[in-house]
């Protein structure tokens, strides 16, 4: 299946390099540009991307009220949003992840790790860059009483095993990590990483590692991998 997808950025030069660098795949089509916000979100109804690279700082509208809007619209619940910027801050990153983004990472990314990680969003799982989850991380340790909206009562509703997992990606293992470290295979272990999501009303991985620290599942500085 080829993946599409709209670039959003309000420099010209970034977009025709990124429009070079995706179309040079087999599997990645750039079917759209847009120069703000307000054209993001546009572009987002007329050319039905599945992937959509949102930059954060653009003209009349930012990439966090655009990734909000798109987010929200339930005729575009399809659309995914690979945040790509050269701010990665907590508040920034915060705001992403609660606007719906499913990936945020910085533009010094090397180009077949952008490649990998639009991959990754088109299947519909998360991804964040190691700033950005040590960011993420960090900020919530300091305001326990901050979240993304998961529900910190729900642990108990997790398996032993779902526990065990959740873990695990809390320590940044990738489903096929996991997969090999608990010798199960890669959909089961996507499948319970899905259903302990589920279970915590969390949107994303993101969302399942802050959960795990708040709850305690993981220590700051101790590390169970």
């Amino acid at each position: 299946m080829t993946i599409r997808v709209l670039l959003a950025d309000d420099q010209t030069l970034l977009r025709s390099t990124f429009r070079l660098l995706l179309d040079s795949t087999d599997d990645i089509v750039v079917v759209g540009e847009a120069s703000t916000g307000a054209e993001a979100v546009e572009g987002a109804r007329t050319f039905r991307a599945d992937v959509i690279l949102m930059d954060i700082r653009m003209p009349d509208m930012d990439g966090i009220e655009a990734t909000q809007l798109i987010t929200s619209d339930e005729e575009l619940a399809g659309v995914r949003i690979l945040v790509l910027t050269t701010f990665e801050t907590d508040e920034l990153i915060v705001e992403a992840l609660r606007a719906g983004a499913s990936g945020y990472l910085g533009k010094g990314v090397e180009p077949a790790s952008l490649l990998d990680a639009i991959r990754v969003v088109a299947r519909g799982e998360s991804l964040l860059s190691p700033m950005a989850t040590t960011s993420l991380v960090k900020r919530f340790l300091g305001q326990p009483t901050a979240n993304l909206g998961v529900e910190l009562t729900l642990i108990d509703e997790l398996t032993a095993r779902e526990r065990e997992i959740t873990v695990l990606v809390a320590a940044g293992l990738s489903n096929e990590q996991i997969a090999e470290r608990l010798f199960i295979s890669p959909s089961t272990a996507k499948t319970h990483v899905n259903r302990a999501m589920m279970k915590i009303g969390a949107r994303d991985r993101a969302q399942l590692v802050v959960f795990a620290y708040e709850n305690g599942l993981v220590k700051p500085g101790r590390s169970d991998t």
